[in-house]
């Protein structure tokens, strides 16, 4: 087969893996660096993606200086053309089956406390942009949605009535998350009296719910500017992020009672495992808890 022919066989597998599999752009998109960077490799050895063995993905794996969760990435990405090739009986074999991804560390993802977040939400002051950030900030904490699931948020998927967002998450896989009262109020006053105000009158506003003093849709980076301007003035940790919002969302709301699969359910996560994460988090806040308050644990 020839570079071409191996370049036509690798989009052919990136559509599928959207199509078919319901991977979501980013994850496409990694995937293509991932495979394209291996295929470049491949053809300074005069090798196409057919042609290689198991000892050439092993030798493009070890030439890089690679963080373990981008090597990962790289593996999967490489397992996931291979796997599909054989399963299509495009290949005899499949040179990836041997290749061992590298072993990640299991961190706890970073959370707030609960008066953290009180002071966080109480920075945004009451003009058109401030308005935004906090009905932006209180969505972020009181929904945990993702970047992406905020930032396209529309007018409509907010229900006042019941107190519900419906959100679009990976693999554009529609759920619905209760919103809670101050959410719900900061949505409210944001949409009377800070949305108009923003882009000025006439102004041809976009769509989405969240919007920058332009009228435009906040971008990532925007919101990424966002989050690190109240996370200063409010005196936290510079690497607080949409995501820290997020997690501190799951781990308060298990600290607080909620079941394991409704926190599942509510997060967008396919495999439970993935929310048990959280369990670690509220089982070393009881920890710290216990070691201040108990007489025989306390510390000097």
């Amino acid at each position: 087969m020839t570079r071409l022919d191996s370049d036509a066989a690798l989009m052919q597998h990136l559509r599928a893996l959207a199509l078919e599999q319901g991977l979501s752009v980013r994850t496409v998109e990694s995937y293509r660096r991932d495979l394209l960077q291996f295929s470049a490799f491949l053809g300074d050895r005069g090798l196409t993606l057919e042609q290689a063995s198991a000892e050439d993905i092993r030798g493009f794996l070890a030439q890089g200086t690679w963080r373990p969760a981008s090597r990962a990435r790289k593996v999967a990405a490489i397992r996931s053309f291979y796997k599909r090739r054989a399963a299509m009986e495009l290949a005899a074999s499949d040179p990836s089956a041997a290749i061992a991804g590298p072993r990640l560390e299991s961190t706890l993802p970073q959370t707030l406390s609960v008066e953290e977040v009180a002071r966080l939400l109480s920075v945004p002051k009451a003009t058109p942009i401030g308005l935004r950030d906090r009905a932006l900030l209180e969505v972020l904490y009181g929904a945990g949605l993702r970047a992406s699931e905020v930032l396209g948020l529309r007018l409509q998927d907010i229900d006042f009535d019941v107190g519900f967002v419906r959100a679009i998450g990976k693999g554009d896989k529609e759920r619905v998350v209760p919103l809670g009262r101050k959410a719900l109020e900061a949505l409210k006053v944001y949409n009377e009296r800070g949305r108009p105000q923003l882009g000025g009158p006439g102004t041809l506003k976009a769509p989405e719910l969240f919007l920058n003093n332009r009228g435009c849709r906040l971008s990532r980076q925007g919101l990424h500017l966002v989050i690190k301007q109240y996370v200063r003035e409010a005196g936290l940790p510079e690497d607080v992020s949409a995501h820290t919002l997020r997690h501190s969302f799951a781990s308060h709301l298990l600290e607080g009672g909620a079941d394991l699969r409704a926190v599942q359910e509510m997060l967008g996560h396919a495999d439970l495992s993935t929310t048990q994460i959280y369990t670690h988090v509220t089982a070393a806040h009881l920890q710290k808890i216990y070691r201040d308050a108990h007489p025989r644990a306390r510390r000097e």
